[in-house]
Order: C-alpha cells, then sequence, then structure tokens
C-alpha cells in the first residue's frame, strides 16, 4: 500500500503550492525538499501580488506552516531516484537511504541558470548582477545599467531593460552585431560597448562597473545577463518522460507528463516561470492529479461493490 497519495519532489514556491492545494483535498502528501531554490541569492521579491518585496526565505517558510497546519509531511532531504511499483504508483529513495512510496509524484525541482565565467558573476547574483528586469528592474530604475553580451537573446535583453532606464549600455563581449540589432539599439540610445569583458568591478560590497580586457572600465550601477536555463530533470528523465527537441520536458496544460502518474511543474518545465507564476502551476498541477486520483479511487470503489466488498 503507497504510504502517501502525492509525493511533491522540490519545495518551491510550485511544490508547496500544490501541496497546499491537495493537503486541502484530504490528500496524504509529502513533500521532500533538498533547501537550495534557485532564488535564495535575492534579498527580496516582487511582482507577488500581496508579497511584493517579501523575502523568498520567508514566503517559503509561511507555506511550509501552511501545509503543516493541514497535515502535509516535510522532508527535508535528496531525492535519487524514482521508479514504477508492480502494484501501481512509485517508489522514491532518499540521498540518505530511506525511502517513501506515493500513488502520484509531482516534480518541482526547478532549474539551474549557467552563467558566464567571468570574475565577479557568481558573488553579485541576485545583487546587482541580475536576469529578471520584471523582478528587479524598478529597484534600478534611472540608474546606469548594463547587459552583458555573449549570452542568448542578449539584444533582446538591452532592449527590454530600457524599459526602466535611459542609461543602458550593451558590452557586446562575444557577440557580433548585425544591421538590425545595431539599427535597434541606435534608435532606443543604448549605447554599444565592443571588446571582451575581464571581470565585474566590486570594491565595498558593490558592483562600480565592467572591466573590459583592454583596461577599459565602464561604470554601472547594476548588470542585467540571461544566462542558459538548464532544467533540474534527471528524475524526469530517469522515468522516461518525454521531452521536447530542445531537451525540455513535454506536458500539458496541467504539468502531465507522458509518464502516467507524473506531473510537473515550474521552473522544471517553463524557464520563464517567475514565482508567482510557479505557484499558479503548482495548484494546477494539484487539482488535476486529485482529479486522477478520484477517477482512480472510483474505479476502486465500484470494482469492490461489484465483489460485494462493504464500502
Amino acid at each position: 500500500m503507497n504510504e502517501y497519495d502525492v509525493a511533491v519532489v522540490g519545495g518551491g514556491a510550485a511544490g508547496l503550492s500544490a501541496a497546499l492545494v491537495l493537503t486541502r483535498a484530504r490528500r496524504a502528501v509529502v513533500v521532500i525538499d533538498a533547501g537550495t531554490p534557485r532564488n535564495a541569492p535575492a534579498a527580496h521579491m516582487q511582482g507577488f501580488l500581496s508579497r511584493d518585496g517579501m523575502s523568498p526565505v520567508e514566503l517559503l517558510a509561511v507555506g511550509r506552516e501552511e501545509v503543516a497546519g493541514y497535515g502535509g509531511q516535510l522532508l527535508h532531504g535528496t531525492v535519487t531516484g524514482v521508479w514504477p511499483c508492480d502494484h501501481g504508483g512509485f517508489e522514491l529513495s532518499l540521498a540518505e537511504g530511506s525511502s517513501v512510496s506515493a500513488r502520484r509524484v509531482l516534480v518541482t525541482t526547478g532549474l539551474r541558470d549557467v552563467l558566464p565565467e567571468l570574475p565577479g558573476v557568481r558573488e553579485r547574483w541576485g545583487r546587482d548582477l541580475l536576469h529578471c528586469p520584471y523582478c528587479h528592474g524598478h529597484e534600478v530604475r534611472d540608474q546606469r545599467l548594463g547587459v552583458l553580451g555573449g549570452t542568448p537573446d542578449a539584444v533582446q535583453h538591452a532592449l527590454l531593460v530600457r524599459q526602466w532606464s535611459p542609461d543602458v549600455v550593451l558590452f557586446t563581449h562575444t557577440d557580433t552585431l548585425g544591421p538590425v540589432e545595431s539599427e535597434q539599439l541606435a534608435a532606443r540610445a543604448i549605447d554599444v560597448v565592443d571588446g571582451r569583458i575581464r571581470r565585474l568591478v566590486v570594491y565595498d560590497d558593490r558592483l562600480r562597473g565592467v572591466e573590459l580586457d583592454d583596461g577599459r572600465v565602464v561604470r554601472r550601477d547594476a548588470v542585467f545577463v540571461r544566462p542558459a536555463f538548464v532544467p533540474n530533470a534527471g528524475l524526469l528523465a530517469s522515468l522516461g518522460c518525454a521531452t521536447h527537441t530542445n531537451g525540455w520536458v513535454a506536458a500539458d496544460a496541467t504539468g502531465r507528463t507522458s509518464v502516467a502518474g507524473v506531473w510537473v511543474a515550474g521552473n522544471a518545465v517553463n524557464p520563464r516561470a517567475q514565482v508567482i507564476t510557479a505557484a499558479g502551476e503548482g495548484s494546477a498541477a494539484a487539482i488535476a492529479i486529485n482529479a486522477d486520483l478520484v477517477e482512480e479511487d472510483v474505479r476502486g470503489a465500484v470494482h469492490d461493490f461489484r465483489a460485494g466488498v462493504p464500502a
């Protein structure tokens, strides 16, 4: 017999939101989380209705308390394997040696940001080296902003960042601009600085500028970069979930994967999901999972009814 109705792997906004919906639906739920959220470097999150400016750490703490209040179980640990059981459901193994079983699995393990290998980048990530202008643009509005090239869609990123400040510089780094891109940047009064970047200049625990290989230093107050996104999808791959040609797992609008009983939500399937979006995807997945469990419960009840088994 399965120990839980649903095992949620990952305790971020998507996972906790799903667990909250499922526990309120009187399902037995366990959330297994390794405690390494993607947004841990950020001091605040913005754009989450009624929680604007709240610390991500605080949001997760409140979420865990709410889930626990409805009887959800919270386990700190890393899931190292998931496999289907002969009698139905899934077995999940944890790094410390224990295991749990569940009728359904929801994977909300997020993604990892692959950042440029430049001195200062990792140290300033989430502070004054930023990714999402919708998350942080208002806080650095009208300041001297930079956008690092050499990453996917750097020009489009610079054109977007321009919405928050009239002083934006694109550092081409390893990129070569085409005539259309150059015209777009000029039309939006975005300066272009050619040359490879050597490092971010930091002192007194603040970003001061960007230094190029030729020794030039361009003063900037904050810098944006668009990293490459890599899903934390090892568990989904081990289960044989179908993927798109770009390597991201394929799922329907509710997060249902190609493997029966397995769902996915948040950044593990949607790289552009912000905290509030991930929470919504977790809720949608939870409703779909509960509906799937109801169908299974009904089939079982009908079988027992026909066999004369008392309810």
